[in-house]
């Protein structure tokens, strides 16, 4: 059987795709954006707050987090939507293998120690700002290398603030890939293959 695969990815890096791809290769179910309608399920929170909150922590909920704590316990809805996308992650992982992209799963399913495959998908700069213009057109007034950035920065610190760990860092992972020097092929091919040996 199958392990279950983890995807962390830059943005831009084509992740998603890689993960998608691998998820139709070995024949499982491919989970990214149906967590987000799971977890609206769970938590009761509509989707387009799950999709902007799920993998971002801002430093107005940190602020608030701590300023509420001096005084009482308090529960952020970034907090209740981390703790039903753990869920929805976990339930998924114990009814048998799949692919899951972000959301602090690599870190979800050590703690839970179930066996997996982390990866890590990053590429240069000039590759994601390719794929972002070829994924979301011509944006206008839009500096798309900042944008990237940005959105890294987020990831980062959202990792950060709920696994005490740092995202990127090669430990974290049993795989890292460049898909812009390799390809999203020969990324899914790789993957694919250790994912064949592992089921051995």
């Amino acid at each position: 059987m199958y392990p279950v695969i983890t995807i962390s990815r830059e943005f831009g890096s084509g992740g998603h795709s890689i993960g998608k791809q691998v998820a139709k290769k070995l024949g499982v179910p491919f989970l990214d954006g149906e967590i987000v309608n799971q977890t609206a399920v769970e938590s009761g929170y509509c989707k387009e707050l799950i999709e902007e909150q799920g993998e971002t922590a801002t430093s107005a909920n940190r602020w608030f987090d701590i300023s509420a704590a001096s005084t009482m316990y308090f529960q952020s809805p970034q907090d209740e939507i981390f703790l039903a996308q753990r869920k929805v992650i976990l339930e998924a992982a114990k009814k048998g293998p799949c692919v899951i992209v972000g959301r602090c799963s690599d870190y979800i399913l050590r703690r839970a120690d179930i066996p997996c495959i982390n990866v890590l998908i990053h590429s240069d700069m000039e590759n994601r700002k390719v794929r972002i213009l070829e994924r979301y057109g011509d944006i206008k007034d839009v500096d798309v290398e900042k944008r990237i950035k940005k959105k890294d920065k987020q990831r980062r610190t959202y990792y950060r603030y709920y696994t005490d760990q740092h995202w990127g860092d090669y430990s974290n992972y049993d795989l890292s890939l460049d898909s812009g020097t390799l390809g999203e092929d020969v990324c899914v091919d790789m993957i694919c293959e250790l994912a064949e040996r592992k089921s051995k």
